[in-house]
């Protein structure tokens, strides 16, 4: 019987294990602390309680417009943060990994202040315990990154916000990808002075532009204040109760103040925890262990998955990583790592959401067709008062298959799965739109972008004063032929 060691119990480690121990391997999960990994503990899950409450205090702003009659809410931040807990203890509560884990033949050393290598096979546990195994598979997460600057000891991360004991009035936040952006949101609907900073040319570097364009719109409109361009941070001085953030902006050095300065530039894997010299692997410079396609290190028994590699650092993601090199450490390599549909955004307000390809990347290989709807044309959100945002899809010319889609608006991270399990199953854009999906609905605009694509694409027959006009508009409840 093959013996695996699994060092890490988020949710990578956690399916790592279980689907090790469904292949018959003999299997223990080791984890530092406390198994569910920095999802549940410190990151998805309570920022996620955070920006329910921010979207209450929101809601509350519509409360007239529907004829309901009431003070708008105060935010008592100590409340909300007891709450966040709360949920994560029933969150713990509800999974039971441990008994979970064990249920499956699993051994769990839970709280074991870490596990370093002392050879390529043995490892030592906090408390001096040894331990060895036939195969490694490494999935101890990563941590927000941080710099070394002038003052850099009065920045904090997402970790700090848990143990704030109030509010601040003002927050600058340097970093506006998911975690920033996010953060940004939250704090701006609780009337906190948001000011976002990017190194990048655009907030949401990575998403299609058209995603950054509309949600810098939606910031800016809710007061929110955004520096893109910035060189770097040069240094963090306190000024008795405020602190002054001097960025770097060409030959120029401005600054913003803020009572609170929060990272948001990066995540790093936990690779310093594992002596991995010792195991003759080394990190690959950027806070990683490189991986090849089977999720198989330099060291062949050695395997490593979810943000430890670096390359797709999402909950989704972790957990087919981790599934796959339990495979592949199990059986052999022979299953390669593929992450092209995987839909991902964030729970700002609005909500973003994206999967597949932008379209820069599209065009660069493809013959493609885009079509953008603006939500102003789908029925649900002008119901509910929520018109702001669009749904972008991108198919390709030749093969009529969707390549990408991107949405800002409600939610829109929901509206994007219907796109990725289109995508999945490889259907055509004429199948997504002939998809009879639920009015009145957000997930509609879907539908009714791959039905506007027909008639761009020339599917759908027009007549000719249809043509004449050189419109594509169509209305929610039209159907192709």
């Amino acid at each position: 019987m093959v013996e695996v060691i699994v060092i890490g119990g988020g949710p990578a480690g956690v399916t790592a294990a279980i689907r090790a121990r469904e292949l018959g391997a003999q299997v223990t999960l080791i984890e530092r602390s406390r198994l569910g990994g920095t999802c549940t503990n410190d990151g998805c899950v309570p920022t996620r309680v955070l920006a329910k409450a921010a979207r209450l205090m929101r809601d509350a702003e519509d409360f007239s417009t529907y004829g309901l009659q009431g003070e708008l809410p105060a935010v008592d931040f100590a409340q909300l943060l007891a709450r966040t807990q709360q949920v994560v203890y029933q969150v713990h509560e509800k999974k039971q990994l441990i008994g979970h884990l064990r249920e499956s033949g699993v051994r769990v050393i839970g709280d074991s202040d870490g596990a370093v290598f002392v050879d390529p096979h043995t490892i030592e546990l906090g408390n001096g315990q040894r331990l060895s195994a036939d195969r490694f598979i490494l999935a101890v997460g990563g941590h927000a990154r941080r710099f070394d600057f002038p003052g850099s000891e009065h920045a904090q991360t997402h970790h700090d916000v848990w143990s704030l004991s109030e509010l601040p009035k003002s927050v600058a936040i340097v970093g506006a990808s998911a975690t920033g952006a996010q953060l940004a949101s939250i704090f701006s609907a609780f009337g906190v002075e948001v000011t976002l900073l990017e190194a990048a040319p655009r907030i949401l570097a990575r998403e299609d532009e058209a995603i950054s364009a509309v949600m810098r719109q939606a910031f800016e409109m809710r007061g929110v204040r955004i520096i893109e361009g910035i060189g770097g941070v040069e240094r963090i001085d306190r000024e008795e109760d405020i602190l002054r953030l001097t960025y770097k902006q060409g030959d120029e050095r401005p600054s913003v103040t803020a009572e609170r300065v929060l990272l948001a530039v990066g995540w790093a894997g936990n690779v310093e925890s594992l002596n991995l010299g010792a195991a003759g692997l080394n990190g690959n410079g950027r806070g990683y262990i490189e991986v090849n396609d089977y999720l198989q290190t330099s060291v062949p028994h050695i395997f490593a998955a979810g943000d430890i590699t670096g390359r797709m650092m999402l909950v989704q993601s972790g957990s087919y990583e981790g599934r796959l090199a339990a495979e592949n450490a199990v059986l052999g390599p022979g299953q390669p790592y593929s992450h092209h549909i995987v839909p991902h955004g964030s729970f700002t307000d609005p909500e973003y959401a994206a999967v597949g390809l932008t379209e820069t990347e599209a065009r660069a290989a493809h013959d493609i067709a885009v079509v953008t709807v603006p939500y102003t044309e789908l029925d649900r959100a002008v119901i509910d008062g929520r018109t702001e945002g669009f749904c972008k899809l991108i198919v390709s010319q030749d093969t009529h298959r969707v390549l990408g889609a991107h949405i800002v608006g409600e939610q829109a991270v929901e509206a994007s799965q219907i796109v990725a399990a289109g995508m999945a199953a490889g259907m055509w854009v004429e199948q997504l739109a002939e998809l009879e999906l639920a009015y009145p609905t957000y997930t509609a605009i879907v539908g009714l972008a791959a039905r506007r694509l027909l008639r761009v694409l020339g599917v759908t027959p027009l007549a000719a004063e249809w043509q004449a006009l050189g419109s594509t508009l169509l209305a929610e409840w039209e159907r192709s032929a």
